[in-house]
């Protein structure tokens, strides 16, 4: 009997369902998920993404081909009603709406044969339901327990409801690709082992994010070209440790030098600017608002030590600034989580301990008056960081659903 041919990744019809929080890139989730389907259409140019969108709303992602339907809108109501179901809801919606375009485009003779999602809402959906209906596998990228979300419902009732999308959209779908290995270890121990798992992490885009020139990207930022400098870009600044961070530059002896934050929101900028008038850090920060990534990326080149004081998630912890500091070669000062470890080891970070503010202090001493030992670090980060750029991603991606396509 004639062997069965092995599924051609290229040719691998994969549906992809995001839900980001901005259709112009201002978001992390966003960013992520743009630069996801750029490399995924370039792998498996089939790939159909759908993303919701308000009516007449911009949207970038018309950039990857992606489809935009209707956002239903319904989570709005919550300036009434203030309750993240109302969104739970919205999600629900709109996973239905996925479905009925892609029986739609069954009909006109276009049928995918995995559904890829990212939001848990929507994967409980499809991996319970909505893949059966349709006949498709489904992968879920999970991010972290909706239990532990920031933004999860809060309503005592509805407990309930959390582990049951949790429990569902993992355990159901066909598929389960976690941020880190840490996660998936989580998952064994509580007996919600997946069907198949894979460890894909977060990523850079390598058109943008690599060595630089620090000289230069400080003359054309007209940053000091003496001093040290620390910088932290982020998209926000909440439960991100930058209040320590402040605290431990003002108590560090550093000389002549510099803290950088780029991006936040203005209500976050306003109170870490509050924080450091107080500590009288006036003349040595510096706060520049959001810039497109080019931008943050010379702000980058531009550091001598690259700094994340906190994550916002624990074991599913994959910071997207992680990577692109990797990739920039400089020296990185992180909190010291397993799951940031699985990605970059000490001979590229100073790991410190979380909430630890004087060994955060300990931390900039120690790198501010070594620079050959910067120097080793930002050669080791970026080696580190070659694995994981998105078209690694997006490989990754398409083989897990050939795979299970098989």
């Amino acid at each position: 009997m004639a062997s069965e041919q092995p599924t051609d990744p290229a040719g691998i019809r994969i549906c992809y369902l995001a839900y980001p929080t901005n259709l112009m890139l201002q978001s992390a989730n966003a960013i992520q998920t743009w630069t996801t389907l750029r490399e995924l259409r370039r792998i498996a140019p089939q790939t159909l993404a759908l993303i919701p969108r308000k009516w007449r709303e911009p949207s970038r992602f018309d950039e990857v081909g992606a489809t935009h339907l209707l956002r239903p809108g319904i989570g709005r109501l919550s300036r009434i009603y203030k309750t993240t179901l109302l969104y739970y809801l919205e999600h629900s919606a709109w996973a239905w709406m996925c479905l009925g375009y892609l029986l739609w485009e069954r009909l006109r003779g276009r049928s995918y044969d995995v559904v890829y999602v990212r939001q848990i809402v929507i994967a409980a959906w499809w991996a319970g339901l909505l893949g059966k209906l349709y006949g498709a596998r489904v992968i879920y990228e999970a991010h972290d327990w909706e239990t532990a979300n920031p933004s999860r419902a809060k309503e005592r009732w509805a407990q309930g409801l959390l582990h049951l999308l949790d429990r569902v959209a993992i355990t159901g779908s066909d598929a389960v690709v976690s941020l880190t290995d840490h996660f998936l270890r989580e998952l064994d121990r509580i007996d919600w082992t997946p069907r198949r798992s894979a460890v894909i992490p977060d990523a850079f885009d390598a058109d943008v994010y690599q060595p630089q020139d620090r000289d230069g990207a400080r003359q054309e930022l007209s940053i000091p070209s003496g001093s040290f400098v620390l910088v932290y870009a982020g998209m926000t600044f909440a439960h991100r440790g930058l209040d320590r961070l402040l605290q431990a530059f003002a108590s560090a002896e550093l000389g002549d030098a510099h803290l950088i934050f780029v991006g936040g929101r203005p209500a976050e900028v306003a109170s870490l600017q509050d924080q450091a008038d107080e500590l009288q850090l006036q003349s040595r920060i510096q706060f520049v608002p959001p810039q497109p990534q080019p931008t943050v990326a010379r702000y980058l080149a531009a550091a001598d030590v690259l700094v994340i004081p906190d994550t916002v998630t624990d074991v599913t912890a994959s910071p997207l600034k992680l990577f692109e500091y990797m990739a920039m070669g400089r020296p990185i000062i992180t909190v010291d989580l397993p799951a940031l470890r699985e990605v970059i080891d000490e001979r590229a970070a100073r790991f410190v301990r979380r909430s630890d503010i004087s060994d955060l202090r300990i931390a900039l001493e120690e790198l501010a008056r070594d620079p050959l030992r910067r120097t080793h670090m930002g050669q080791a980060a970026y080696q580190q960081s070659l694995p994981w750029t998105y078209h690694g991603r997006a490989e990754r991606i398409v083989a897990l659903a050939a795979s299970i396509v098989e």
